[in-house]
């Protein structure tokens, strides 16, 4: 090999890769996730999360100070007590979720404010769906439910709903509920991609919605058919989805990748809850540099095609990728 045909990248100085960078991570592309409980003055940390913590609505305003990032994702963990067999404090007007919503939008008309769309924390036995008297889950039932849901969020003021249950037609079921009741502008982010996995559990945690009996495998895809995957977010997109999502992140790269050779949609990739928790014990077991292997995953998420990425280090990410 001649010398001077050969790459010098022992050489090239910092600014000098940041001029060549291909990918870069920006505060622009981050979607911070939020827990939200009832009452007042609450800001529980989440053991299984270090850094994340349950806020009460009116928390919000401290929670997204200064912070520069134009999206948020909520989450609802309502009291033991609220919940029941038909998820009824889910279709509450005044809610933690609507509640959060019209508070958000008041602090900060720009925020975009997505707002998770299932049951399990609502439901005394934790699944994503109603449950029919054989003990299985009612699709058809489930789907009304999650529309009815979808609406009252979007009544509040939410710029995007998105279905995370992996019901059967739930995205037509949505769209079609929103628009019948004017709510057009109301966006869908489809939970599209999402697969049964073992990354979730600290998040089951966080929301307090493990399953009481079985699992979610019989309406979450198996981690082995990545086909599956496909069919399904194309389906949604069909169905009126605005945007999809491949969950989890860095372990289903290569569905991202896929993913986005297949569809012009918007994609979000959602790094979880076990994937932050692992590079929070990595680094505090100091076998790995955090700051350092937060970006790279983020990169290659973005690097295989996620126009967002939803992720609990948000935040940090903020302030790191600004420097």
């Amino acid at each position: 090999m001649f010398p001077n045909t050969r790459m010098r990248r022992n050489r090239l100085t910092e600014g000098r890769r940041r001029l060549a960078r291909q990918v870069a991570v920006t505060a622009d592309n981050l979607i911070l996730p939020i827990f939200l409980v009832e009452g007042a003055g609450r800001r529980e940390p989440i053991e299984s999360m270090p850094g994340v913590y349950r806020i009460s609505v009116d928390l919000l305003d401290k929670e997204i100070e200064d912070l520069k990032i134009p999206a948020v994702l909520l989450f609802a963990v309502p009291e033991t007590h609220k919940k029941n067999e038909n998820a009824q404090a889910a279709f509450e007007p005044d809610g933690i979720i609507p509640s959060a919503v019209r508070r958000l939008k008041k602090i900060d008309p720009e925020l975009v404010v997505i707002t998770d769309v299932c049951l399990c924390a609502y439901t005394t036995d934790g699944h994503c769906g109603i449950i029919n008297q054989k003990g299985q889950i009612d699709n058809d039932a489930s789907i009304e439910l999650l529309a009815e849901m979808a609406k009252i969020h979007a009544q509040a003021g939410a710029d995007i709903v998105a279905p995370s249950a992996m019901m059967d037609g739930q995205v037509a079921a949505i769209r079609s509920l929103l628009d019948k009741n004017g709510l057009c502008d109301t966006a869908i982010m489809s939970y599209a991609a999402k697969f049964a996995s073992s990354f979730y559990g600290p998040f089951r945690d966080a929301a307090k919605s493990s399953p009481a009996f079985g699992d979610r495998q019989s309406y979450q895809l198996s981690f082995a058919n990545p086909t599956e995957a496909f069919r399904d977010a194309l389906q949604d997109e069909a169905e009126g989805a605005d945007w999809l999502m491949v969950k989890p992140g860095l372990p289903y790269i290569d569905i991202l990748y896929q993913l986005r050779q297949k569809t012009l949609l918007p994609i979000a990739a959602y790094q979880v809850s076990g994937e932050y928790a692992m590079i929070k014990c990595a680094a505090k077991a100091g076998v790995i540099n955090e700051k350092n292997a937060a970006i790279e995953s983020v990169t290659a998420m973005k690097r295989a095609g996620a126009d967002a990425i939803i992720t609990y280090y948000t935040k940090e990410l903020s302030e790191w990728l600004a420097r």
